[in-house]
């Protein structure tokens, strides 16, 4: 028998991260020794002294866990005892283990999970943003009765814990008991197992990450339409435009600036919602309504706890979210200023 190859040399990841450090500080001393740095520096000592804890707060609770997950990913093994495996976890992630090209859209593959994420977040963010968009244009209406009793009570599933309404929601698709089957029953349709089958699943876990999502950007977009001066729409107005028209052609513009960030924000937040995916369907059927972070958490903590390939997981998500944070941020760009950058 073949002996089995002896595992990699952390050699290469350490003299890469030496070179990364090098290059730091020498860009520290070429940006120390330009003309009128000192002064500038002394000028905003000020300014440093009163950001100074945040910049520690979150170095110590973001930034040194993010570089500890990270390095975490270049190991394998039990956490008593991990061996250095280098770029291994990501490569097994990435190939699927090392099967053939036609089984990457298999179950509980990367890419299949990957596909079902971005469907997912897909669809939550249009609903959020449709249902929030039509909600708040209605709530912001003056002549509307009972406006702050309303607004009270769509607000309420964004104030309750995202757990609490999860478990909430799985217990109304039980098949026997739940309400949905008892409003489809009532009104003489069969009972439906919603976590048999992946569309019934997947819709059931939709359902319930609508209802948690649609109130914040509700709230964007009314406190965004406070912002637009009346001045413009009556304007648009005495010009003979329509409401739609008006609401196209000016109210909307009006709100993208505002709707972009919590756009970017809601789509991360869907991205990894677990609480979500793991309370309502788990995952069911077999894993295919899991996303990339209920994946990542059942390989650091029901798969014989491989915290590497987790780890793995989770930078891979983080790269996923920066790209996407990226791609937002520059459609949501204005041609001249696509032009300026």
């Amino acid at each position: 028998m073949r002996p089995p190859p002896p595992p990699p040399s952390p050699a290469p990841l350490i003299a890469l991260l030496g070179l990364a450090l090098l290059a730091g500080a020498a860009y520290a001393v070429k940006r120390a020794r330009a003309p009128g740095f000192r002064r500038e520096l002394a000028k905003s000592l000020p300014a440093y002294k009163y950001v100074v804890h945040s910049v520690l707060t979150v170095f110590v609770l973001v930034v040194l866990p993010l570089v500890a997950g990270a390095a975490t990913s270049f190991f394998a093994g039990a956490r008593d005892a991990p061996r250095f495996v280098g770029l291994s976890n990501y490569v097994d992630i990435l190939t699927v283990r090392g099967k053939p090209l036609v089984d990457w859209l298999s179950a509980g593959s990367f890419y299949l999970t990957l596909l079902v994420t971005v469907v997912w977040t897909l669809v939550n963010v249009v609903l959020h943003v449709g249902i929030g968009l039509v909600l708040g244009i209605l709530l912001a209406r003056p002549f509307l009765k009972l406006r702050a009793i309303y607004r009270v009570l769509l607000i309420l599933p964004w104030a309750v814990p995202s757990y609490v309404t999860a478990l909430a929601w799985k217990g109304m698709f039980h098949r026997q008991f739940g309400a949905v089957n008892a409003m489809l029953g009532a009104l003489g349709v069969a009972p439906v197992s919603w976590f048999s089958k992946f569309s019934t699943a997947f819709t059931a876990n939709v359902a319930t990450n609508v209802w948690l999502g649609f109130p914040f950007m509700m709230v964007v977009v009314m406190g965004a339409l406070t912002s637009i001066p009346k001045d413009v729409l009556e304007a648009a107005e005495v010009d003979g435009a329509t409401r739609f028209q008006a609401f196209k052609l000016v109210t909307l513009p009006l709100l993208k600036p505002t709707l972009l960030p919590a756009v970017v924000l809601g789509s991360v937040w869907t991205f990894n919602m677990f609480n979500v995916v793991f309370l309502v369907s788990g995952g069911e059927p077999d894993g295919t309504t899991d996303i990339l972070v209920s994946e990542a958490y059942r390989w650091a903590f029901a798969r014989n706890a491989q915290l590497g390939y987790a780890a793995a997981y989770a930078v891979i998500i983080f790269g996923l979210l920066a790209l996407m944070s990226r791609a937002l941020g520059r459609i949501g760009r204005s041609p001249g200023e696509e032009s300026s950058v």
